[in-house]
């Protein structure tokens, strides 16, 4: 199948890596998994032989026609249950419900398009029927920013933090886990990619919804003007300031020092 640069779809072409990153999610043989865009299948073929049940959401109508033959039987017996449409709306609309198995726990392996990363992030880590885990294939910049150390004296700007960095630890604990070089994928990126781990998703962080919208609010506010002291947004914002150094900015804080303000 030809990839289509509107869908940003680059194909995984070597099965041990789709191997090696349904490993790392370390899905259990009960467990449901949500995958966004299977593409060709490489990924999915690893995730049946882990998983219960795999729910597979592709937005190319070619690439499902295409997924309801390779994987007539799987789809038959139930273990696969194959989706049309963009994922940002069957899962919002809930036309389906990733509330099947245990619980209603499911886990999120995927290849996703480098464009939605941001938003696949938002769209399930602020859900209300969050998944127990994450591990998707991302570009590896983007995963470098995730996981970023807490900011120490003397550290390089490797230490920054982000709204990225930030949203992601206040649900959860991100693991860079390991590099998928640009030649593993058809049409070649122009970068790496990296898998990517959220493990331990709750929302353990925040009493309330208030807290959890309140948390949000502080940090794009501190976030607002990179220039200025994050004091100086607070204030004239008209928000609460804390304990926070005199000189600070929004980079230098890290997660215990938002959730603090926000407490």
């Amino acid at each position: 199948m030809r990839a289509k640069k509107s869908l940003g779809q680059n194909f995984l072409m070597h099965a041990r890596i789709a191997e090696r990153i349904a490993d790392t999610a370390r899905i259990a043989p009960n467990a449901v998994v949500l995958e966004i865009g299977p593409g060709t299948g490489m990924l999915t073929r690893a995730l049946l032989q882990r998983a219960g049940k795999v729910i597979a959401v592709e937005a190319d109508y070619e690439l499902f026609e295409k997924l309801q033959s390779d994987f007539a039987r799987e789809i038959a017996s139930g273990q696969l249950e194959l989706i049309h449409g963009d994922i940002r709306d069957v899962y919002l609309n809930s036309r389906y419900s990733v509330k099947d198995g245990t619980s209603g726990k499911y886990e999120i392996v995927a290849n996703i398009p480098y464009y939605l990363t941001g938003e696949i992030f938002r769209l399930f880590l602020e859900s209300e029927n969050q998944p127990s885990s994450i591990t998707l294939l991302v570009q590896k910049e983007v995963a470098e920013r995730v996981v970023v150390r807490e900011k120490k004296p003397l550290d390089s700007a490797r230490g920054k933090q982000s709204i990225l960095s930030l949203s992601v630890k206040a649900y959860g604990t991100p693991k860079y886990e390991f590099t998928v070089k640009r030649g593993a994928f058809k049409p070649v990126p122009k970068v790496d990619s990296a898998v990517l781990t959220i493990r331990d998703i709750s929302r353990k962080n925040f009493a309330t919804n208030k807290e959890e919208e309140l948390f949000f609010k502080l940090l794009h506010t501190g976030f607002a003007h990179k220039r200025k002291f994050v004091r100086r947004n607070l204030a004239d914002a008209g928000l609460p300031q804390g304990d926070i150094p005199e000189k600070a900015r929004a980079e230098d804080l890290s997660i215990s020092d938002w959730l603090a303000l926000c407490r």
